[in-house]
């Protein structure tokens, strides 16, 4: 039986910007097997979308906050609808 998929949105606060971050989400998904999108914003935050089973998204998101100069205080985290036929994961400007 196969996984259900599902897409979470994410807002990571803390020390998340100049830390390896959006390098660490390009090297996770050559392991774990999701799709989406990730990016700094001009306020200091990083946003995220992942798609995926809620398994992997899970282990994406552990893999991203093990970073040695990563620290998280805050997660905001949103339920979205699945993106039909998204390939692959992209690191925004």
């Amino acid at each position: 039986m196969a996984t259900a998929k599902m897409r979470k949105h994410f807002i990571l606060e803390g020390q998340v910007q100049g830390v390896g971050l959006r390098f660490r989400a390009e090297y996770a998904t050559q392991m774990i097997p999701v799709t989406g999108w990730i990016k700094n914003c001009e306020d200091g935050v990083v946003e995220l979308e992942l798609q995926g089973s809620e398994e992997d998204i899970n282990r994406f998101v552990a893999e991203l906050e093990k970073g040695r100069y990563v620290q998280v205080e805050k997660r905001i985290v949103k339920d979205l609808p699945l993106v039909e036929d998204e390939v692959g994961f992209k690191v925004l400007e």
